[in-house]
């Protein structure tokens, strides 16, 4: 199979996965206000969005095997654009005609970006001196973003660069480790995989305190900053090229503007009265599954109930 429709295929069945077990934990979430970690740990429910976010990062991991970093991180976003009906349907309502506009405008500008940022499988990898200037790099400059800060935007950003980074040095591990002519266990895989452990914690923690500052703004920056540092890794640092010249990199740009307030518009939509009876919650299933993900879901776990804080959404 070619890798671009490879890494697409894939993509989509990790957004998909994502989403379900987004819109699951979020319900579930609703159901057992105030239960315990303990208690969710007893039941078979988040035991099965457990599953189906780990199957969602393991898609991801294999689809970052198969495409560049400008191909398969924008398309973290289609979770967003997957968990719309899926979380109009368990709450019982319809799809908004904001949530409707927001979800063509996201797909629409990621369709543009899969024209310019397809290619060859990825074969480059960050040497070990590289990785470690990238971690570097963005632990300085998340100190200098969040230094004093409120929890907000800064927070935010910072959660999807930290996102972004894990994702670029995860493809350096995946295509390291399945290199016949590199043993998996060298010093550079072992030391790059502790470097994407350290920075998808650091992006959850980082997203958990940007959200106590309020869900809508800070989930779209989340979402826009993660593919954006790793598509700043990959054309500066790993070769990847996007298709058309100047022309395309105009392209891209259109592409992600689009996408960008495709996504802006569903994380500020706001959910219609349910019907029947339905329940609606206080926030959003399209929130929780930008809660899931500041840029990549695929570092982070399923949401658990709210705690004493308001408007914090906490995470195992």
């Amino acid at each position: 199979m070619n890798p671009t429709l490879a890494a697409v295929a894939l993509s989509l069945l990790s957004a998909a996965a994502y989403a379900a077990a987004a819109v699951a934990q979020e319900r579930l979430a609703a159901r057992s206000s105030g239960t315990s970690t303990l208690g969710m740990l007893a039941r078979g429910a988040w035991w099965w969005s457990v599953t189906l976010n780990a199957g969602a990062a393991l898609l991801h991991v294999v689809a970052l095997k198969y495409g560049t970093l400008t191909l398969v991180q924008p398309l973290g976003a289609l979770t967003l654009v997957a968990a719309v009906p899926l979380g109009a349907r368990v709450a019982g309502r319809r799809v908004s005609a904001v949530e409707w506009r927001g979800t063509g405008l996201t797909l629409i500008g990621l369709g543009v970006l899969l024209v310019t940022a397809s290619g060859p499988a990825p074969d480059d990898v960050l040497s070990l001196p590289q990785a470690v200037a990238v971690a570097g790099t963005t632990a300085v400059l998340i100190g200098a973003l969040t230094r004093g800060a409120r929890p907000g935007l800064r927070h935010a950003t910072s959660a999807g660069f930290a996102s972004g980074v894990a994702s670029a040095l995860t493809q350096t591990v995946t295509v390291a480790a399945t290199d016949r002519s590199d043993s998996p266990l060298s010093a550079q895989v072992v030391v790059v995989a502790l470097l994407v452990a350290a920075f998808a914690a650091a992006g959850l923690l980082l997203s958990q305190t940007a959200y106590q500052g309020g869900l809508g703004a800070p989930l779209a920056v989340v979402t826009l900053a993660n593919p954006l540092a790793a598509a700043a890794i990959g054309l500066s640092l790993l070769g990847e090229r996007l298709q058309g010249g100047a022309a395309g990199v105009l392209l891209a740009l259109v592409g992600a503007s689009i996408a960008g307030w495709g996504v802006v518009t569903l994380s500020r939509s706001a959910p219609e009265p349910a019907t029947d009876g339905a329940r609606v919650d206080d926030d959003h299933p399209v929130a929780a599954v930008l809660a899931l993900e500041p840029g990549s879901a695929a570092y982070e776990p399923p949401l658990l109930p709210r705690q004493s804080s308001p408007g914090h959404l906490t995470s195992l």
